[in-house]
């Protein structure tokens, strides 16, 4: 017995099934991945990060999103809902059905151990594709440890880690800064990596 192949889906395809769907799925190579739920911990630090950040940009035109939009990294990349993301200006959508985001110019997520290998590796080479993207947010559920990637002129990312409860973070792209101790505040850590 010969196992059949799998046909490949489009970005076309996949929308088609994902956008009625009743649990969300990611997209990637012709393939939809179905995602997990997060932690209390996990959910906690999305929570605690996009609040300061709106805080932060409450009177500029930039808007914070959450993993409930999609965002895209090419036409026939990866289709991912991120933990946070910012877009500065209009928002541009693949479609008229304006869930599928092109534009961010941040992204972050909340670094858990089933995906971090992912968010350090495949999603972060997807992500340099998007042209508006400056800088990319990883922030530790283990320790207060936040990792700013920022896109530089030449198009050569660089890394910038604010640690401990005395850092504070500045974001280049959005020209904001947030106390550390501010976005743990009040998170029972994880143990362990």
């Amino acid at each position: 017995m010969s196992a059949q192949p799998i046909p490949r889906l489009t970005p076309e395809q996949y929308l088609e099934i994902e956008r009625p769907a009743e649990f969300k799925s990611e997209y990637f190579d012709g393939r939809m991945f179905a995602m997990s739920g997060g932690t209390y911990v996990h959910a906690r630090l999305i929570t605690s990060f996009t609040a300061e950040i709106h805080h932060a940009l409450r009177s500029r035109p930039c808007s914070v999103t959450s993993s409930e939009l999609r965002v895209r990294t090419a036409a026939q990349g990866l289709h991912t809902y991120t933990d946070i993301s910012v877009v500065c200006g209009e928002p541009l959508f693949a479609d008229d059905q304006k869930d599928t985001l092109l534009n961010p110019v941040l992204i972050a997520g909340v670094l858990s151990k089933s995906t971090e290998a992912m968010d350090r590796g495949l999603k972060f080479r997807e992500y340099r594709k998007i042209d508006s993207l400056r800088e990319y947010v990883l922030v530790s559920q283990v320790a207060p440890l936040i990792e700013v990637f920022i896109r530089g002129p030449e198009g050569d990312w660089r890394l910038r880690e604010f640690v401990g409860l005395d850092a504070v973070c500045h974001l280049t792209s959005i020209d904001c800064s947030l106390a550390v101790a501010d976005v743990y505040r009040n998170v029972p850590l994880e143990t362990g990596n």
